[in-house]
């Protein structure tokens, strides 16, 4: 789920009330949210870069909440804070909404030409009037473009979001597709004008625009939008013009949307107005813009569409599993920002904002009077149906031997499935190998580069935090590795391994050497060559020299031990000895 980080004292301000962290972390469960970390930006940059680079960082508490994935709503501190205050019934729901000039002279207008088609058809816009930014307000309204573009525009490949100072600017605007050599305009924080052509070239090794590159850097024409002087306003979906850009002085913003789905289009651009017309002189509205389509046909945009949907009280206690009378119904989706009515019969209006495009159908909204009602407050009960649950075998095998290692002095311990490059190629003393390796696209931090091919580094870094424990340190994992095959519907599939380690003055490996063993007399493979299990030696790079074997099942490799190379010990921040075994267990099943 997506992530959004807040500041505490911002927060509680918007709020009109102070929380401790117990509480607020109460309300966010009531709410269906998650209060996931308390951090600052100083932690966070530690963490991520190194204390270098944060000695300059801000100490203000960060608050950091997982909301819902299809709450688009609740992305920035301006909706957030609207639906806990109305969730609290301390405010009703704002009504949005869309005016029209007074002199429809004065509309804005945006005239798509027929090019457009070529490489992205769709485009949108809207007007904020009178807004007021403070430095905190302006990192929010960049922040929720930020966090529309990678999750529901899908990294801008489906919607891409301009905004632009309108009185540096002269309608009517112009959504045009140029072949890049007859673009050419000042980017955001540049200093000279480029051509199309030089702006992928320019932006060809940029940290956060490079990804976007690939959109259009193909196409014959690229799509350009510009104002009826010709000053260039964006090159969607990969950088505004330096000319419009926003400040914090900025009282009137254009914004523009350009899209190949329409649909999302409309769900970003009504996002965007509604939270942001929290800062408007005029609360919750915003100015329509008319929309010119190559065809001639207009249409005013937004529209901030409600919608009305009758649910029936019956189905909806049913489905929650409990007992309530219209009345109070309606007001658990009042609390949720559905604004409902009895009808005084056996149905509920209830009224869907702009706001709520993740409400498609009455399931949705049961769900938020589940929400509202509280799960911890619906009384259990015995299904009305009979039925036999089963293990998994992988499951069944795993957990009884998870027992039973256990049982032979090991410690079990679960790491994280995300780790970094070298942790699983040159901290073992192997190349890293992208045909066998699922690597994470834009990782936030260095840890968290790939998924895991092998469960060894993830123990040796538990043995490094524990450093202080008495010794021997006994340590075992069972978990899935991710692994890349072709073959599979995803492209990638589980591994279920077990993984061991042994940590003394000494290295241990006849500890190593009989758990293997144990595990054998447990799984009842006897020690042969034909139809049971035997080692051999062979030479790994992870291991000392002459001091790894790998283990064959079956005529089969399923697995490897030995003694861990200094190498390696040292590259975990390890200063003793230390053997370990890893096999994978579904060869067992």
């Amino acid at each position: 789920m997506p992530t959004i980080s807040v500041k505490r004292d911002l927060l509680f301000k918007a709020l009109n009330q102070s929380f401790s962290e117990e509480e607020f972390s109460f309300l966010c469960f009531d709410f269906g949210l998650e209060l996931d970390d308390v951090t600052s930006e100083k932690q966070m940059l530690i963490k991520e870069q190194g204390a270098s680079v944060a000695k300059d960082a801000s100490d203000d508490v960060i608050y950091r909440i997982e909301v819902p994935a299809n709450r688009y709503d609740l992305l920035c501190l301006e909706g957030l804070t609207i639906a806990l205050l109305v969730f609290q019934n301390k405010i009703q729901y704002p009504n949005y909404k869309a005016i029209v000039p007074s002199d429809q002279k004065l509309m804005q207008t945006l005239q798509i030409k027929s090019d457009t088609k070529k490489i992205r058809p769709y485009a949108l816009a809207a007007v904020l009037r009178d807004i007021t930014f403070t430095s905190d307000s302006y990192a929010s309204f960049i922040d929720l473009q930020d966090k529309l573009h990678q999750n529901l525009a899908r990294r801008r490949t489906l919607v891409a979001i301009g905004t632009h100072d309108l009185d540096t600017i002269q309608g009517p605007f112009i959504y045009d597709a140029l072949p890049p050599d007859q673009i050419k305009f000042k980017p955001l924080n540049q200093e000279k004008e480029y051509t199309g052509h030089e702006i992928m070239e320019l932006y060809a090794n940029h940290a956060q625009l490079k990804q976007y590159l690939p959109i259009i850097k193909d196409s014959p024409v690229y799509p350009v939008i510009k104002d009826s002087n010709g000053v260039v306003l964006s090159l969607p979906p990969i950088i505004n013009g330096h000319h419009s850009r926003i400040t914090l002085n900025t009282k009137n913003v254009f914004i523009e949307v350009t899209a190949t789905d329409l649909h999302k289009a409309n769900i970003v651009l009504d996002t965007i107005v509604t939270a942001f017309s929290y800062h408007c002189k005029n609360q919750f509205t915003c100015e329509t813009c008319e929309v010119i389509s190559p065809d001639g046909s207009k249409r005013r945009t937004p529209s901030f569409h409600y919608r009305k949907e009758v649910i029936n009280i019956k189905k909806l206690n049913k489905y929650i599993g409990i007992k309530e009378e219209a009345g109070k119904l309606a007001n658990l989706l009042t609390r949720m920002c559905l604004s409902s009515k009895s009808t005084g019969g056996s149905d509920i209006v209830v009224k869907v904002p702009p706001t709520r495009h993740d409400i498609l159908h009455p399931v949705d909204i049961y769900e938020d009077a589940a929400i509202a009602y509280g799960y911890n407050n619906i009384s259990k009960s015995i299904p009305k149906t009979n039925c036999f649950a089963e293990q998994q075998p992988l499951n069944k095998l795993t957990n009884d031997l998870r027992h039973q290692i256990a049982q032979s002095g090991f410690t079990e311990v679960l790491t994280f499935s995300l780790c970094s490059r070298e942790d699983i190629s040159s901290k073992l003393r192997q190349p890293f190998d992208e045909s066998s390796v699922v690597i994470v696209d834009n990782p936030k931090t260095l840890d968290f580069q790939v998924v895991r091919t092998t469960l060894l580094p993830g123990l040796l870094k538990s043995v490094s935090y524990n450093k202080g424990a008495p010794l021997p340190i006994k340590l075992f994992e069972i978990s899935d590795v991710v692994l890349l095959d072709p073959s599979e519907e995803t492209g990638a599939k589980n591994v279920r391994r077990l993984c061991a380690v042994y940590y003394d003055k000494k290295s241990g490996f006849e500890i190593i050497h009989g758990l293997l063993d144990r595990i054998m007399q447990l799984l009842e493979v006897p020690w042969t060559r034909e139809a049971g299990y035997y080692i051999e030696g062979v030479e790994d790079e992870t291991f000392f020299p002459k001091r790894s074997a790998r283990i064959i099942y079956r005529g089969k490799a399923i697995g490897k031990l030995g003694i861990v190379h200094p190498e390696v010990i040292s590259a975990f921040e390890l200063s003793m000895p230390c053997s370990a075994l890893e096999i994978d267990l579904e060869q067992f099943l």
